[in-house]
């Protein structure tokens, strides 16, 4: 299939690679043009401009934010405005509900479609075509999507019609993977303080009770303060957070713990933890305890 891909960053450049392998034609994008050198090398066509991007059957978007979503697909010379009648519109990006359901709408009314798919990993996970998708869109665009969201990920779960739907279980997922490293933190910092090693400690929760790759991954970053380079920055994680709080209002689904992760978060950044990976709050718990710095 002839695709656009949008924003190298991370997990962008990975994902584009793997299309690229899979033998589909690719014409990149990114703001930082240098970034898009090295899939230019491996065969890729360089862009201009995001217009330049949208002159196949689907564009792909892998974007921080929000506002880097709307800049993209809203301004003029846009995805809206170059995305040809019938074509596809990938989101890949963590986005609010609401843009999702701004996304979708705006997107039918130009006669074109909007498929939302976030993902699960890290970059290294990206880089090897093992990420998880969660979509969520029109059947047609879903299944005109397989061979893009096969080439990039491990597997992927259809979970709605409703494109929206998809981010809200991205932002399920993250509160979940940030709860997880905020307990897995607490639990390292008690019995550290108490003197057991806290290797040791990890290594028998992850052979035993808790011997699930994410415990291994994030309680290793823990254990190790390996919090730079970030492959996930702590201001995502925060953004994250307080998208799924946002949702949970919207549906009147209390979340304390949520509300607890935001204020982790905030502390975080504001003892100038923002180039740090997300896991870093899984120290907060040590440092208050004071036992270690962050």
């Amino acid at each position: 299939m002839k695709v656009g891909f949008i924003g190298l960053g991370h997990m962008g450049s990975g994902m584009a690679a793997s299309l690229l392998k899979a033998g589909h034609e690719l014409t990149v994008y990114n703001r930082t043009r240098t970034k898009m050198d090295p899939l230019v090398a491996q065969g890729a066509h360089p862009s201009a401009s995001v217009s330049d991007a949208c002159r196949g059957d689907v564009v792909m978007t892998m974007l921080a934010d929000d506002s880097a979503v709307e800049s993209v697909v809203f301004d003029t010379g846009g995805i809206i405005d170059s995305l040809g009648a019938g074509g596809i519109h990938i989101s890949s990006s963590t986005v609010s509900v609401a843009l999702s359901e701004r996304l979708a709408e705006a997107h039918a009314e130009a006669g074109q479609r909007f498929v939302a798919a976030p993902v699960f990993g890290r970059p290294d996970a990206a880089a090897a075509a093992q990420i998880f998708v969660v979509a969520a869109g029109p059947p047609d665009a879903i299944e005109a999507a397989r061979p893009l969201l096969s080439a990039i990920g491990k597997s992927t779960f259809i979970a709605s019609e409703i494109p929206k739907i998809a981010n809200l279980v991205k932002l399920s997922g993250n509160f979940l993977l940030a709860s997880l490293i905020e307990s897995l933190g607490e639990a390292i910092a008690l019995v550290g303080k108490a003197g057991v090693d806290r290797r040791q400690y990890l290594d028998f929760l992850t052979s035993t009770l808790f011997d699930v790759p994410v415990y291994k991954a994030y309680g290793e970053l823990i254990v190790e303060a390996k919090f730079e380079p970030a492959a996930f920055a702590a201001p995502l994680g925060y953004k994250d957070i307080r998208l799924a709080i946002a949702a949970a209002e919207g549906l009147r689904v209390p979340m304390p713990l949520a509300n607890l992760l935001h204020q982790r978060f905030l502390t975080l950044l504001a003892h100038g933890g923002d180039k740090l990976d997300w896991s870093a709050i899984g120290q907060l718990a040590a440092r208050d305890s004071g036992e270690v710095k962050v």
